[in-house]
């Protein structure tokens, strides 16, 4: 059992990041005191950070002083150890990572990048830091452009270097290696490792080595014509644009770059063409060559567009910019979000997270944080896979959302709307939407259409719904998506990014309708806080619950805590705190309180309490000594919604805290809401607890 691991390369671009990556984001599902350390660092141009170091502080938010995450830049390290030696070296080393790890339950180590001289000094001062601060070592080497021979050598040179310095190796890492390659790599590898060792082989995945337009930009000393705004493009493949135009349309790929001189106003506006057209792929950008820049009336043209793609002019000749261009090693950057999440996945997808968990600390902590709360969710809901409709495919962070979604093979996903204008929107926004991934239905074209329509009139005659008015309705997207999850054809849907909360629950209380022995949907949000995660409830569903309604709320809402791994402590808030208030409102949460006692003797619950007094220590123990509730609450039930809906939203905006939900509660079957404003991530962050809510459904 170790607080350190060390991960190292002996070689350049072996994918160190991923795994530093990887290993602190599945550490901090654990615990909030995960430290970064980088004893060497490459030398940075004045102002800038090293850019693995500014990423994971940057991307997880750890608390930790840039300065304090490395003690030297390669020059410095060489300077001191010829003025001063090694040893006075490694005592400077020693001393910034002990300071370090003192503030830390864990730390992830990562040795030095061997880009430029002296490759045999880092290789020798990785093995000596690995062995001084008594880190056990996680190798990484890299399968690009290896035959499996060489990939065996290299692995096994890599660990003879090592143990020969009686250095402990935890495992071995092979990335980038060929699909074709892996089982020989695997198996050749497991042969000749010891049996105890982790081995991992993590196969190439093109969109981590894909380079951005702004890499790009940067590695060529570009100028940007237009498109400054759209550097962020990811460039996946790359064509010279030297023939004629018809001919030259059938090279177009997916997230192409195209390089031509910037003479060639038809290749210029072909490709700009083909990026606003239904039937190419999309375009990520153009280097214009030699200098040049397109004609007047070409350069008009593209001014007055309203879509644009980026646009970089540099001196180079057009064979020489290709050279350049197939040279660059994309780097994952702080913001590059996209490929962080990406490379994150890459990592659980391929190691095996429990073998190292074994040989690692394992943490127990009765404080859940936010990280720790999402990390969970993510690895609850792909755990068993639900499929989940999103009925308002019109909506950008709807789209952008469920690309994340399925890149992260988190949920099987559909999404209601027409498929080309959902498509074209996608391709706008950069995303790619694999329909063999997400299926997209068009309710007024769909197979289902009839017979949902034929069911919602029986399900709804009753209240003089005729067969004319449920086919009307079930072109509605909220009723259709609801009548997938109805239906069994969905397992769950989140709406409400586009519609109001009632456009979104009505059908689902008309057929879906609520549990057994459950007469009230509610609602609870999950405040994620800097240093916990507590269950507000109901703030978004019932605005003036009675007693029994109330009490109904706190049981629903406790049994969602426990289910999302939150003890719950319920605190039915006042505004006085034991027997001290009077007044109709004190006496409705003095009753809804006794009532959950009765039905539910089970549940520790304090009530009517402050929030002051339910949330912070001191002030409960002064107010309520004997409570096993007070200062320590995690579930918070509010006595209306004004009250619950206006403290929800001030926690959030005045701390900064992200409000997962709202997340509806006492549904045969799972279907949430969203607020109109929503961000991203709060999509992304429903989809993810209904599917979790999808897998406890029958």
């Amino acid at each position: 059992m170790t607080k350190s691991i060390f991960i190292a390369s002996v070689e350049p671009y072996t994918g160190k990041s991923l795994l530093a990556l990887g290993l602190v984001n599945s550490l901090l599902g654990k615990t909030q005191k995960v430290g970064y350390f980088k004893p060497i660092i490459t030398q940075q141009p004045p102002g800038q950070k090293e850019i693995h170091i500014e990423a994971i502080l940057d991307y997880f938010a750890l608390p930790i002083a840039y300065e304090d995450t490395y003690a030297f830049t390669r020059q410095e390290a060489l300077q001191h150890m010829e003025s001063q030696g090694r040893g006075e070296m490694l005592n400077t080393i020693i001393s910034k990572y002990k300071k370090l790890e003192e503030t830390c339950d864990f730390t992830i180590i990562e040795g030095s990048d061997f880009l430029g001289e002296g490759i045999a000094f880092e290789f020798e001062s990785n093995a000596v830091i690995a062995k001084n601060l008594g880190a056990p070592v996680l190798i990484i080497i890299t399968g690009e452009g290896k035959s499996t021979a060489q990939i065996i050598s290299s692995a096994l040179s890599a660990l003879q270097g090592f143990e020969s310095r009686e250095v402990q190796v935890l495992g071995m890492v092979a990335n980038r290696v060929k699909p074709e390659q892996v089982e020989d790599v695997q198996e050749l590898l497991r042969m000749q490792l010891p049996t105890d060792m982790m081995l991992t082989i993590i196969p190439w995945e093109k969109q981590l080595q894909s380079p951005t337009m702004k890499e790009i930009r940067d590695a060529l000393g570009a100028k940007v014509l237009v498109g400054e705004n759209l550097l962020s493009n990811q460039v996946d493949n790359f064509v010279t644009g030297a023939m004629m135009l018809p001919n030259f349309l059938n090279y177009i790929k997916d997230n192409v770059l195209i390089v031509t001189p910037g003479d060639r106003g038809d290749i210029i506006i072909g490709a700009l063409q083909a990026n606003l057209s239904a039937n190419y792929p999309k375009v990520a950008g153009i280097v214009l060559t030699a200098d040049t820049v397109p004609d007047e009336p070409v350069t008009r043209l593209i001014s007055g567009l309203q879509t644009v793609i980026p646009i970089l002019t540099v001196q180079q000749g057009t064979f020489g910019t290709t050279t350049a261009i197939g040279a660059i090693h994309s780097r994952i950057t702080a913001d590059n979000r996209r490929k962080i999440e990406l490379a994150i996945t890459v990592f659980e997808t391929y190691v095996d997270t429990k073998a190292l968990d074994d040989r690692l600390v394992t943490f127990h902590s009765e404080a859940i944080t936010p990280h720790m709360f999402q990390y969970q969710l993510v690895k609850a809901a792909r755990s068993q896979k639900k499929h989940i409709v999103l009925p308002e495919g019109n909506d950008d962070r709807i789209l952008i959302a469920a690309a994340r979604l399925v890149a992260q093979n988190i949920v099987e996903l559909t999404i209601l709307g027409d498929e080309t204008e959902i498509l074209a929107s996608a391709k706008r926004l950069g995303l790619t939407l694999d329909t063999s991934l997400v299926t997209i239905i068009n309710p007024a074209t769909s197979s289902y259409y009839d017979a949902y329509a034929a069911t919602l009139y029986d399900l709804r005659k009753a209240k003089n719904v005729n067969l004319d008015m449920a086919r009307d309705m079930m072109l509605d997207v909220s009723y259709f998506g609801t009548m997938m999850v109805y239906q069994g054809h969905a397992d769950g849907m989140v709406s409400g990014a586009v519609h109001t909360t009632q456009h979104t629950i009505r059908p689902a209380l008309q057929f879906i309708k609520t549990k057994p022995g459950v007469s009230l949907v509610s609602s609870v949000f999950f405040m994620c806080l800097p240093d916990r995660v507590s269950v507000f409830g109901d703030c978004a569903v019932n605005p003036n619950p009675t007693a029994s309604q109330l009490a109904e709320i706190a049981i629903s809402s406790a049994e969602s805590s426990a289910r999302f791994g939150i003890e719950p402590r319920i605190a039915m808030l006042s505004y006085s705190s034991g027997t001290s208030g009077e007044g109709e409102d004190v006496e409705k949460v003095r009753q809804a309180t006794a009532i959950v006692r009765q039905k539910r003797p089970d549940l520790k619950i304090e009530g009517p309490i402050q929030y002051d007094a339910a949330v912070d220590p001191l002030v409960g123990n002064q107010k309520l000594p004997n409570s096993d509730v007070a200062g320590r609450a995690s579930v918070l039930i509010f006595p209306d919604l004004n009250t619950g809906n206006n403290t929800y939203k001030a926690v959030q905006r005045e701390t900064g805290a992200l409000a997962i939900g709202p997340m509806l509660q006492g549904l045969n079957k799972p279907i949430n809401d969203l607020s109109r404003g929503c961000t991203v991530d709060d999509v992304f962050n429903t989809v993810v607890i209904t599917a979790i809510q999808c897998q406890d459904s029958v």
